[in-house]
């Protein structure tokens, strides 16, 4: 018989095995409960802080992942009420539901339009031209808000966008493929911020059936009429800074929103350099362009018209040109063409006319090469030979040896 005392060891702590706790907090517990989390069931929990402050916080796996949801202040939210919202965020989250994008939605959703000044505000930092948030939104306003654009974005169902597509998708696609794509953009954030599953724009393009469009090409002329064309605008009653543009927009090759936002620092008159940053570049990488001796005479012209302006090619006040001022001017001399057309008349006059290399050309033009495999091989802008190349362009087009200034 043992006579000593019991050494046997302790049981350890460990979590309690067999059914989760169901409604185990009372009124009671709750008004003098020690800090920390004491649990419910359902994954609610009566949370004290060290403070004393009383509050109620639900556990749930919302698609995978563990999340924590607050229920409120133990002053604001009896127990029975929190239960019950413990109950429905539980069903929902099994159902596949989200409990915080739901709670999201109760705190109040944006409508379309508002959502979509929310994603011109986020992304404009990012776009080259300061004009195109307003322009972004145009369409919008012109074709879309009429219909949702008062809708909570959360709303927005595929029947409402192909209302605002169906009428414009086979007679304008290019409108209608733009809009498109601006509206899903309002849409993706709203799934992104969770007050939305799906994008509907996802899935109306089979509805609306595929476009049949018919490549149009830019009016253009015969890289033959073009020096006769220079003439014509050198002989006119235009603007000195719309001709002055308009020619230095043929010499470069450049494309037209290029030259309207040139500014003199990019110019280097010493060694006839253009250098156009890359966030105006519609490749979104830096260009340098080779000018020749008429396109430097073009600069010092300009300067002289009007030299306290950062903008290089300015009308009244320092402010650039207008979109529509050369196109305009051409319609009136009865010029067929418009002015990124003169970018094609060059492209088929190198290929007609010069032995130099495709890959030369397309790089005066400011071309993606489009081949990987060419691409990872291309290290050099080709500069020195684009300068023969641009050389030989304005004594083409211009009746006189390039870069003599004779």
């Amino acid at each position: 018989m043992s006579t000593g005392t019991n050494t046997a060891p302790k049981p350890r702590k460990t979590k309690p095995k067999g059914r989760h706790p169901h409604k185990a907090l009372s009124a009671a517990f709750i008004r003098s409960a020690p800090p920390g989390r004491h649990a419910d069931g359902n994954g609610l929990y009566l949370y004290v802080q060290p403070s004393g402050a009383r509050s109620w916080i639900q556990r749930l796996v919302i698609r995978g992942r563990r999340r924590e949801l607050g229920l409120g202040s133990v002053s604001l939210v009896s127990l029975a009420e929190a239960r019950e919202k413990a109950r429905s965020n539980r069903k929902l989250a099994r159902e596949g539901g989200d409990p915080l994008a739901e709670k999201r939605r109760a705190r109040g959703v944006p409508s379309f339009a508002e959502a979509a000044v929310k994603v011109v505000e986020q992304q404009k930092a990012g776009w080259r031209n300061p004009k195109y948030p307003r322009a972004w939104l145009s369409s919008l306003e012109r074709f879309a808000f009429g219909r949702i654009g008062k809708m909570p974005v959360t709303e927005v169902t595929g029947a409402d966008i192909y209302e605002v597509l169906a009428p414009i998708w086979h007679v304008k696609p290019p409108t209608a493929r733009t809009l498109r794509r601006r509206m899903r953009a309002v849409l993706e954030w709203a799934v992104a911020m969770e007050l939305r599953p799906d994008n509907p724009c996802d899935r109306i393009g089979r509805v609306l059936g595929p476009h049949n469009d018919v490549v149009k090409h830019m009016k253009a002329l015969p890289h033959r009429e073009v020096a006769a064309a220079l003439e014509t605008v050198r002989a006119s009653d235009s603007l000195p800074v719309v001709k002055l543009a308009f020619e230095f927009l043929v010499l470069t090759a450049a494309r037209w929103g290029e030259v309207r936002w040139a500014v003199w620092p990019e110019m280097d008159h010493g060694e006839g350099v253009w250098t156009i940053p890359a966030k105006r570049m519609k490749a979104g990488r830096e260009h340098r362009v080779p000018l020749c001796g008429r396109a430097v005479e073009i600069l010092d012209e300009a300067r002289r018209l009007d030299g306290a302006s950062p903008i290089v090619f300015a009308r009244g006040r320092g402010r650039e040109l207008a979109e529509k001022q050369v196109r305009q001017m051409l319609e009136r001399l009865g010029i067929a063409a418009v002015p990124h057309g003169f970018r094609s008349s060059f492209r088929d006059w190198a290929a007609e006319e010069t032995d130099h290399p495709r890959e030369v050309v397309e790089a005066a033009l400011a071309h993606i090469v489009k081949n990987k495999v060419e691409a990872a091989y291309m290290r050099s802008d080709l500069f020195g030979r684009r300068r023969r190349l641009m050389d030989e362009w304005a004594e083409h087009v211009s009746g006189r040896r390039a870069g003599s200034g004779a």
